[in-house]
């Protein structure tokens, strides 16, 4: 077999690979970023390594599962009341269509000290604040954490649930986080709604929030599940993924995110849909024994086509604020008045999430929601990308 050799330039454009709660991301500055955006979105799917129908992403810096096939852009403040911009892109495993419809909770822990270590923003040693703009949901949120010697401190006995070790925490307060993708936090005016559609085995009783990000939330129990199965054993039962994932379809329709079904399934990012279960005890992934009275409600999130491996931050956020909205099914199952404070039982241990919410003439309102992460850089230099193809080719 006679083999043709091409010596082809790769482009290199500076970048820094960070973990950021339990997500990983390549973050990388507007500047070093072509204004085309149709080469934008093939370097960023280059970098990650898809489209792959293997879901393993070798040619690339991505993992494989949605939580590892990520991009961050982070740019100069284009609102007075901001220190940087902070671009979210979801990269689909298998799909070639970057995905900007919501914004990635863990992946902006990671934001805040970037910023700090690449000089964007000046400070003490000592708490700093970084108030970061997120233009998926034209949010704020904002980030403190601990400087010292002109470093974000890493080490700590902060422990990150579903993240072996410990670190430095990291207080992310998402401020007035309802609406953030549909413009209203109860996007029906109501806090259960029927969804009912062709494409649906029977009429499915929801609670729509958005908070943060928009979460369809069911009772597992609706799915013929007990709302503690492993990521392995939910991915398992294809009969379970594929109404989850019209579940979300039909509420994606009706919160005004897509015109149809049919577009719902390409905007796979949002919303994300949750399964909810009251407490009880259980094992870990990790192997950690977490008795009932641990946390208060169990989480088990659908994102992008694939259960989560612990829960998605802005799903926990947003199932805090559900839980403090009365009526909803979280709050029903949560079964109490639990105050700011809530704690989630996910696959790989369990979440605090703090959220301020209240009723007042308007209908429910949400002030902010907290939770606390750790991140650390791992990598910095240049990603790799092979340049695009030539037109003459």
């Amino acid at each position: 077999m006679t083999m043709t050799r091409h010596t082809v330039r790769q482009l290199r454009i500076p970048a820094v690979f960070m973990r950021g709660g339990t997500s990983k991301a390549i973050i990388l500055h507007a500047r070093d970023l072509p204004e085309d955006e149709a080469e934008r979105h093939r370097i960023f799917l280059r970098a990650i390594g898809s489209p792959d129908s293997g879901r393993r992403q070798l040619d690339g810096l991505g993992g494989g599962v949605s939580s590892l096939s990520k991009i961050c852009v982070i740019g100069p403040p284009t609102r007075p009341d901001a220190d940087v911009d902070y671009t979210f892109i979801q990269i689909p495993v298998t799909g070639d269509v970057p995905d900007y419809s919501a914004n990635c909770g863990n992946m902006s822990s990671a934001i805040g000290p970037f910023c700090v270590e690449e000089g964007l923003v000046s400070t003490d040693d000592g708490e700093t604040v970084i108030r970061i703009h997120n233009t998926n949901t034209s949010k704020i949120i904002e980030s403190r954490f601990q400087v010292q010697d002109g470093l974000p401190l890493v080490e700590g006995d902060f422990v990150n649930p579903g993240v072996a070790g410990s670190g430095a925490p990291i207080q992310l307060d998402f401020l007035d986080p309802g609406g953030a993708g549909t413009g209203r936090l109860l996007p029906t005016g109501t806090v259960l709604d029927t969804l009912d559609d062709p494409i649906l085995d029977g009429p499915v009783t929801a609670s729509l929030v958005d908070a943060t990000n928009a979460v369809v939330f069911v009772h597992a129990e609706t799915m013929g599940l007990t709302g503690y199965e492993t990521p392995d054993d939910i991915e398992a039962r294809g009969d379970v993924m594929a109404r989850l994932e019209a579940i979300r379809c039909v509420a994606s329709v009706r919160v005004g995110l897509a015109p149809d079904t049919n577009a719902a399934r390409t905007l796979a990012g949002s919303p994300k849909i949750a399964m909810v279960a009251a407490p009880r005890a259980y094992v870990s992934t990790a192997g950690e024994e977490i008795a009932a009275d641990d946390f208060d409600i169990a989480v088990r999130m659908i994102s992008m086509g694939q259960a989560h491996r612990a829960v998605t931050l802005t799903g926990a956020m947003c199932t805090g604020v559900a839980a403090g909205i009365a009526g909803s099914c979280v709050a029903d199952t949560a079964g109490s008045e639990l105050g700011d404070l809530v704690r989630i039982g996910h696959s790989s241990g369990v979440m605090p999430v703090k959220a301020q919410v209240l009723k007042d003439d308007t209908g429910w309102q949400v002030e902010r929601a907290t939770v606390f992460r750790t991140s650390r850089r791992l990598m910095e230099g240049s990603v790799l990308v092979p340049p695009p193809p030539s037109k003459d080719a």
